[in-house]
């Protein structure tokens, strides 16, 4: 599949087909989280794959609360992959201070980019998730206070004749300049 039509299929997929993801496939995903560049090269995360039915069952349901129901989705997903930022190279520490720029911030991002487009290509949705309960997935997973929980993402497949949405987003006059702001 050539790059500009992936980019046009990813999307965010909230509703689950009850069929685990085969453990090839999320080799392939995690290959592509190894493989993402980072500044200095600090590679500031670790991946935590959970796709034990009953560890999984308890990380969803720090996404959602009484009061917040928009990630209820979240418990369908087969599979749930937890970027955990560690602390960068030193120099990517440094650079960052002097620069005023949160480098491991970037670096998770396309990480996490990786991860999704990947999963597109295999024929796979996600959907990344920044609302949940950090201090319960750090209890859950074990992961340690030096650590922070960047972010979440669902993986499974999406129901049979799920609809691509029309992407919205700027026109490219309102979101790109040439040469000048």
């Amino acid at each position: 599949m050539e790059f500009s039509e992936l980019i046009k299929i990813r999307q965010s997929v909230r509703r689950y087909q009850d069929k685990p993801v085969e453990r090839d496939k999320i080799d392939k995903l995690i290959e592509s989280v190894r493989l993402a560049p980072s500044a200095c090269n600090s590679q500031p995360w670790t991946l935590i794959v959970v796709d034990d039915p009953a560890l999984k069952e308890q990380a969803a349901k720090t996404t959602y609360g009484p009061l917040v129901s928009f990630n209820r989705f979240v418990p369908q997903a087969p599979v749930l992959a937890v970027l955990v930022l560690e602390k960068p190279k030193l120099v990517s520490q440094i650079g960052g201070r002097i620069k005023n720029k949160e480098y491991s911030l970037i670096d998770i991002g396309i990480a996490a980019v990786h991860f999704c487009l990947q999963a597109a290509e295999l024929g796979l949705g996600t959907c990344m998730l920044g609302w949940f309960d950090e201090k319960k997935i750090k209890k859950l997973f074990n992961i340690p206070s030096s650590a922070s929980v960047g972010l979440m993402m669902t993986l499974g497949y999406a129901p049979e004749g799920y609809a691509l949405r029309e992407k919205k987003r700027k026109d490219i006059i309102d979101m790109c300049r040439f040469n000048d702001y």
